[in-house]
């Protein structure tokens, strides 16, 4: 058997499968690249990139196992799998602690002016605590839309900062809200409520433009918006212009609608986006999951899933 890892993904992995297989890397390939190099392996390892087509599949002719190293499973052709009798396997939860931290992590940057004061000492020498008047966490509220294992982590610690949790999911009997200290609201209530309000869906022809100008009409104009969700969930036009004109407060973000374009990935390629010229924005390049604990705990579950599915 052979093995093929695609993406920049725990050492363990190979080290484990190599015992079985022939371990082979390739970082990174395009669909067209995948598709040519696909039809040895039976045995796929990746995260998000590239997104798994009919073409690809059709290619991989001795494919049993697809371990996705990330939650979400978007990206793939999931019928055309099953069709194919292909397995896929994601890691669900295993991300969870991580992208909640880089969450709160955001909020505190954007709440206190942290980024923004940063380049003023550094790269303009000034010293002056009186520009960055900040906002504390503590008593505001913040809203989770999604409250799976990341969204609940997130309010967990949002409660260590004594914020009001409230939270929208339409998948979740009422006890789990209760258990975890969240207020239940439809997605309007959330919008209307919050000062925070943090993305934690998928990305699905109803959540696409999610947050758009109507929507970020409803909000109050000082509240801060997250995403560490999914680019394609906020209209980013929409958002630029709302941000340009005062009607929010900020948005903190870790994807972007477009962050492959231009071969966003590879040596040397340069992204660009109108958001880039609003103070108040700040982004992230889809770190979420990177983090040595969380990629560790994937490659566990990874590992073991492959394993029993190929009875190794």
């Amino acid at each position: 058997m052979k093995c093929l890892i695609i993406d920049a993904v725990h050492s363990s992995i190979a080290e484990e499968f190599s015992k079985y297989m022939q371990v082979d890397t390739h970082m990174l390939p395009t669909q067209e690249e995948l598709a040519k190099l696909i039809p040895d392996y039976d045995v796929l390892i990746m995260r998000v990139d590239p997104a798994i087509n009919k073409e690809i599949l059709d290619a991989a002719k001795n494919l049993k196992v697809i371990g996705v190293c990330s939650v979400g499973l978007n990206h793939i052709d999931m019928d055309t799998a099953k069709a194919k009798g292909i397995q896929v396997f994601n890691a669900p939860g295993m991300n969870a602690n991580a992208v909640a931290e880089l969450t709160i992590s955001k909020m505190l940057d954007l709440s206190r002016h942290t980024i923004p004061a940063n380049y003023d000492v550094k790269v303009n020498k000034n010293w002056d605590k009186y520009k960055f008047v900040g906002r504390e966490l503590r008593g505001k509220t913040l809203g989770i839309l999604g409250f799976g294992r990341i969204g609940q982590r997130v309010g967990e610690l949002g409660r260590a900062f004594k914020m009001n949790i409230v939270a929208y999911d339409p998948y979740l009997p009422a006890h789990v809200f209760e258990e975890q200290q969240a207020t239940s609201m439809s997605i309007d209530d959330v919008l209307k409520t919050s000062d925070y309000v943090t993305i934690h869906m998928p990305l699905t022809p109803e959540t696409k433009n999610l947050f758009n100008a109507k929507s970020i009409a409803e909000m109050k104009p000082d509240a801060v918006v997250l995403n560490m969700a999914r680019g394609g969930i906020v209209n980013e036009k929409d958002m630029y212009e709302a941000l340009k004109a005062g009607k929010i407060g900020g948005y903190a973000s870790d994807v972007m609608e477009n962050e492959l374009a231009a071969g966003g990935l590879t040596e040397g390629a340069t992204f660009d986006s109108p958001l880039f010229e609003c103070d108040n924005f700040i982004v992230t390049p889809h770190l979420g999951a990177q983090s040595t604990d969380a990629s560790r705990d994937i490659a566990e579950l990874i590992i073991s899933k492959v394993k029993e599915a190929l009875s190794l």
